[in-house]
């Protein structure tokens, strides 16, 4: 099972009751930890006791009131590399928990799901709905009524930057075409979704009365709109000094 959003089940379903032998935890999607340009990312593997005998070696165990390496494990795969991860990460997912705790943890769940259902209900009478079932810790909308007006996802986002919001994901799931996939989680006060069900809601607007606004956005940035193709093929990763005629620096 593919844990990367725990945030509509921790504490209130339980994966090994799903049939479910492996999964991995995205620690960045619900335990609080960063994520974004590649890292730090991390995701613990958790199993069924069936399988356990044979997790990577060395271990940690405790023994009595203290903790331990533990190499005896002859089903073992045996030692793999980047075993730990990175630790910084895990402890401040570990930190997380513990400061929650068990309750807190399902307290999480349950807001996740109320906040990405009460956007669900504000949003789709102007946006098309992906799926036509109640949400979990997600929404995923759709650009299909938009398209009547020649208005895209990404129209979307980019307007989105004028209203002072960084988009949703857009166009994922991949199965979804013109996804706008909206994942509030448990932070976000009902203020905060408001004040984005708002601006979502006036985009849609705008694109049957001034669709041109719209796609040509954004216009409150210091930059417009960029050519994105350009920049994932032939990306600049460092900055450099522009370069100076010979002498021109002096006269500056």
């Amino acid at each position: 099972m593919d844990g990367a959003n725990m945030n509509a089940l921790m504490g209130v379903a339980k994966a090994g009751d799903m049939g479910v032998d492996v999964m991995q935890l995205n620690l960045h999607k619900t335990f609080s930890t960063p994520h974004g340009g590649g890292g730090p990312g991390a995701g613990p593997i958790v199993v069924r006791d069936l399988l356990a005998p044979y997790l990577p070696v060395p271990r940690v165990v405790r023994r009595g009131d203290t903790f331990a390496w533990e190499m005896s494990a002859p089903k073992s795969v045996g030692r793999v590399r980047s075993f730990f991860g990175n630790f910084g990460i895990l402890v401040r997912a570990l930190a997380y928990i513990l400061r929650v705790g068990g309750p807190g943890l399902e307290e999480v769940t349950r807001l996740a799901i109320l906040n990405a259902n009460y956007l669900r209900a504000r949003l789709t009478p102007l946006y098309h709905l992906a799926f036509d079932a109640p949400a979990m810790h997600e929404c995923v909308l759709t650009d299909k009524f938009l398209q009547t007006h020649h208005v895209s996802t990404l129209d979307v986002a980019k307007r989105l930057l004028d209203y002072g919001f960084y988009a949703p994901t857009i166009y994922f799931p991949l199965v979804v075409k013109g996804a706008l996939m909206i994942e509030p989680t448990e932070t976000e006060s009902k203020e905060t979704l408001d004040t984005f069900a708002e601006a979502m809601i006036a985009i849609a607007r705008e694109a049957a009365d001034d669709p041109a606004r719209v796609r040509e956005a954004p216009h409150d940035t210091w930059f417009g709109r960029l050519d994105e193709t350009r920049a994932a093929r032939h990306p600049v990763l460092r900055w450099r000094p522009p370069v100076q005629a010979c002498g021109e620096a002096e006269e500056n």
